[in-house]
């Protein structure tokens, strides 16, 4: 049996590099999705799209449309929901999609760091697991599959 987990979370560091990494010295069937980890492409695809846009803010949106369709086609393509807040930066995409894969009653394991217990309480208590590190959500995910 295989796996499709959707790795939500910052795009700012490797986290998902590690990730996938340990789940393939682990010898696991999962196949991992998320977003688009090349911010610059991320960034210039609902120009390269839908053309020059007007100024940023449109730019923004173009790029915006684009990226939530591949999050929605992946997402409801996936298994499980991974979905990593960190310390350092702002999480507005990630929450976004923790909020996304609930509301598609998708299993969602939440990494977070202990610090952010309080802020993301209630989220946390949607979660089917919430872990501190991504190996304790790969941990969960070889239990799954044993």
């Amino acid at each position: 049996m295989e796996l499709v987990v959707y790795l939500a979370g910052q795009i700012h560091d490797d986290w998902r590099d590690k990730l996938r990494q340990m789940a393939k010295e682990r010898n696991l069937p999962l196949i991992f999705k998320g977003p688009q980890e090349d911010h610059d492409l991320s960034d210039d695809i609902g120009e390269r799209i839908k053309g020059k846009q007007p100024n940023a803010v449109y730019r923004d949106q173009a790029a915006s449309e684009v990226n939530n369709l591949r999050t929605r086609i992946w997402m409801q393509k996936a298994d499980v929901v991974i979905a990593l807040f960190g310390e350092k930066y702002r999480q507005w995409n990630t929450a976004m999609d923790a909020a996304m894969a609930i509301a598609a009653q998708k299993p969602l394991i939440l990494i977070r760091p202990e610090s952010l217990h309080h802020p993301l309480k209630e989220l946390s208590q949607r979660a089917q697991l919430v872990v501190e590190t991504p190996e304790q959500a790969l941990d969960a995910l070889a239990y799954v599959l044993e």
